[in-house]
């Protein structure tokens, strides 16, 4: 300070740093961040001896010791309670022989094997595969299952069921009870395809189910497009509903295919009307039963909606988030439609988040061009349980024409949204293949804290393999503005050291999953996500990132 510096100037530019210095520590206690250790979660192959689900003509490749597609959850009454998900022993093309879980009573550090019996044939069930594995606690601490599964085609050439299920368990996973069945459909023009399930965090006899519908030619495969001739004999020809779709959007994008002259020549004696509307059922009892399925949002013939998820605000308002897709044209756009009755009814009219964006090729590996299945139409979505706040984020190409992490918030309750901005953290690069960000999640972490995870190149060095890491990037609504992108400069690594992208089995592109797990569990976030630690071989692993005291002692340092 100068000599000259007025006496009277000395205690307002000190209260003037002690705020600054505030500033500082409040910043860093939103933005600093530590991680656990990576602990494995699925812990061999359940399915080794299983002969039950043999058959001498089911099509696709299967891949043993392949854990696919996790989810998690954690017990509200013991956060230390957490249960995985995911598809065990994976087809190439579709679906997997069963669904499995893992529990764990220490917040993620060891986990034990759990599995919902009476569903697929490996598990003492009538069904051939299952897929998309989805898990949530209700605040009583009771847990919920929803699987979708698939049957074999019976001898007299008829359509398999397709059917989704619902187990409950009420002592944290160690075990589940019988599945109900939600809906079961036997006509080869009806697909049930991409459900999520969300318990109410304010009432534990509310439990919401939701997925969508595939209807006419939309339900049935694209030959040509994409999948194996042959399958009709065995599965359901629409046996994998993301694939698929993708498959046809890319190709009406191209140029290849007229939806619309396809509906035109449609003889409504033989084909329903092409749509996919957004179905929902849901318990008024702690899951003692549930209520028939029923329609929310029916976007019209040609249209479609996807990936369908249920978020529920602190004031009760149930809002369910969507992509809807134009197979006329091959747009798509997140929407949401909203209940202020716990689900008994729900909005007419949608309201819309923003455009998606998404390229021909998908994410493709940097040196040998390889596809990766990624999450392209898809997204991912989360609620502040305090203030209400809305989060969606999902792959975009509009900001480096690449697939990125595109993120948009809602304060009023979902009628307005920010802005699409880019919030994952890959950075530039020469070569434009390693600035790819995919299969995104997002959390809202404790204090408010939100939490966003995905997959990158940016470690790859043209080293015989397509090398991968997963990331998480952080934002302090308290004291940042998280609709600007300087905002997310934070940034912690998930993985040890860099996977070989090449070691994930095919089905539509190496693949790990359409998304992974990103729960809050007490005092922090547990990501529970894909690796590919061996040819044709994923396992699911966990890791903790903490925030606290810990990690501002770090962060000081």
């Amino acid at each position: 300070m100068s000599k000259c510096t007025p006496t009277s100037a000395i205690r307002p530019i000190a209260g003037l740093l002690a705020g600054a210095v505030a500033l500082v520590s409040l910043v860093n206690l939103a933005a600093a961040a530590s991680v656990g250790g990576l602990n494995r979660v699925s812990t061999g192959d359940p399915f080794t001896g299983c002969t039950a689900d043999k058959l001498a003509n089911q099509p696709g490749t299967k891949f043993p010791a392949t854990e696919i597609e996790p989810y998690v959850a954690a017990n509200p009454l013991n956060p230390r309670n957490v249960i995985a998900v995911f598809q065990q022993d994976r087809f190439s093309d579709g679906a997997a022989r069963g669904l499995v879980g893992a529990f764990s009573r220490n917040g993620g550090a060891d986990w034990a094997r759990t599995i919902p019996g009476k569903v697929t044939r490996c598990t003492g069930g009538p069904y051939i595969r299952a897929s998309d594995p989805w898990v949530t606690f209700s605040p009583n601490g009771a847990a919920y299952f929803m699987q979708l599964a698939v049957g074999a085609k019976p001898a007299d050439g008829s359509n398999g069921p397709n059917v989704m299920l619902v187990s409950r368990s009420t002592n944290g996973g160690g075990a589940w009870g019988a599945p109900i069945t939600l809906i079961r459909d036997t006509d080869p023009q009806l697909f049930n395809d991409k459900n999520s399930m969300t318990a109410d965090p304010n009432n534990s006899n509310f439990v919401y189910a939701v997925w969508d519908r595939l209807q006419g030619f939309l339900a049935e495969e694209e030959r040509g497009e994409g999948g194996e001739e042959g399958v009709a004999a065995v599965l359901p020809s629409g046996r994998d509903g993301v694939s698929m779709t993708r498959d046809r959007l890319r190709a009406i994008k191209a140029g290849r295919l007229d939806m619309t002259a396809r509906a035109a020549t449609a003889t409504a004696a033989a084909e329903l009307p092409p749509k996919g509307p957004t179905l929902f059922a849901r318990t008024t009892n702690g899951g003692t039963s549930w209520e028939k399925y029923k329609v929310i949002y029916d976007p019209g013939v040609l249209f479609q909606t996807i990936g369908n998820q249920i978020v529920v605000q602190p004031n009760g308002t149930v809002i369910d988030i969507f992509t809807e897709i134009n197979n006329a044209n091959g747009a798509t756009r997140l929407g949401l439609v909203r209940s202020f009755n716990r689900g008994k009814s729900f909005e007419t009219s949608p309201h819309f988040i923003a455009a998606q964006n998404f390229s021909l090729t998908g994410t493709i590996t940097p040196n040998f061009g390889e596809p990766v299945r990624d999450a392209a139409i898809l997204f991912d979505s989360a609620v502040d349980p305090s203030t209400g706040a809305l989060y969606v984020v999902w792959q975009d190409t509009r900001f480096r024409t690449v697939d990125e992490v595109a993120f948009s918030t809602s304060i009023d309750g979902g009628l307005t949204w920010s802005d699409p901005i880019k919030v994952d953290q890959t950075p530039a690069n020469a070569y434009f293949l390693r600035e790819q960000a995919f299969v995104p999640q997002v959390e809202v972490g404790p204090g408010g804290i939100v939490v966003v995870t995905y997959y990158d190149f940016r470690n790859d060095r043209n080293a015989g393999g397509e090398l991968t890491d997963h990331w998480a990037a952080f934002c302090d609504p308290r004291v940042s503005n998280c609709k600007n992108p300087a905002s997310w400069r934070n940034e912690v690594r998930l993985t040890n050291r860099p996977f070989n992208m090449l070691n994930a089995p095919v089905a539509g592109g190496h693949f790990l999953g359409d998304y992974m797990g990103l729960a809050r569990a007490g005092s922090g976030v547990l990501s529970v996500f894909g690796i590919a630690d061996g040819v044709n071989k994923t396992s699911a692993y966990a890791r903790r990132i903490n925030f606290g005291a810990a990690a501002d002692v770090a962060a000081a340092q």
